[in-house]
């Protein structure tokens, strides 16, 4: 009696852990419960109309994006807070899913902006309070007849496990920063950021647009160090990633990531 008390003690100790762990790290994505919402594409079987969008990402292929990747409408693309979040989305009650059609997963690129003239059962898919994803037709192709056009579909947020560092694509002059920060995992999103030469002390960014933040001040012919901090409150901190002599259009990769 006494021993099975104390593996029943131990077995709840045990699941206290787990749930405590859970709470600590996993609601950072959605809980496991899908929201409804629609879906349409753009562009063709290329995805060549997907490259660069709202999030400033560029060149999806390059930048490790590829084609499984999606423009939001307003409502959940946040002022581009959400870029670089990941989703998963099945084709629901419509006779245009494939039969045991597969969850696809796809990364917020893009913003499918409002179209005031249509109405939002008739063109308007994207326009407030709509829940919309703009795929890319082969994203779309996967789970769907194209021929559609629009599908119902359940989405739920996931994490981001990308391939590799987090990237910093550098652009401005020599008294403005400007990075785009690409390739990041785990939520996926950039919600402040810090940027420290080997001259300075940490210097907080502000959010310029899509997945950029920008400091106003001389960091040139410095070795540059960035600080991260996701939605979730995590931080990461990537140091010296740029090297001293940088230009003002260089990509660079880091060794860390919200793994």
């Amino acid at each position: 009696m006494v021993v099975t008390q104390i593996l029943l003690l131990v077995t709840i100790i045990m699941k206290s852990m787990v749930v405590e762990g859970y709470d600590t790290y996993t609601p950072v994505y959605e809980p496991p419960t899908w929201h409804f919402a629609h879906a349409t594409f753009y562009g063709d079987e290329t995805a060549s109309e997907t490259m660069g969008g709202a999030c400033g990402y560029g060149n999806l292929y390059y930048n490790g994006y590829g084609t499984n990747t999606a423009a939001l409408s307003s409502v959940i693309f946040n002022n581009g807070k959400s870029c670089g979040t990941c989703y998963e989305l099945k084709c629901v009650y419509s006779k245009w899913c494939y039969p045991n059609a597969p969850i696809i997963k796809v990364t917020a690129t893009n913003l499918c902006p409002p179209n005031w003239y249509q109405p939002t059962d008739a063109g308007g898919w994207c326009n407030p309070p709509r829940q919309h994803f703009d795929l890319s037709k082969p994203s779309f192709m996967k789970f769907a007849e194209w021929t559609a056009g629009i599908v119902p579909v359940h989405y739920r947020r996931v994490a981001c496990r990308p391939q590799g560092g987090i990237r910093f694509n550098i652009q401005g002059n020599p008294y403005w920063l400007l990075v785009f920060v690409m390739n990041v995992g785990g939520r996926g999103d950039v919600s402040q950021m810090w940027v420290k030469g080997s001259q300075t002390g940490w210097i907080y960014m502000t959010h310029n647009w899509g997945a950029s933040f920008q400091a106003f001040s001389e960091l040139q012919n410095q070795p540059l160090s960035f600080k991260i901090m996701n939605s979730a409150g995590q931080i990461v901190v990537a140091y010296n990633v740029i090297p001293q002599y940088w230009w003002s259009t260089g990509t660079y990769q880091s060794n860390v990531n919200f793994w």
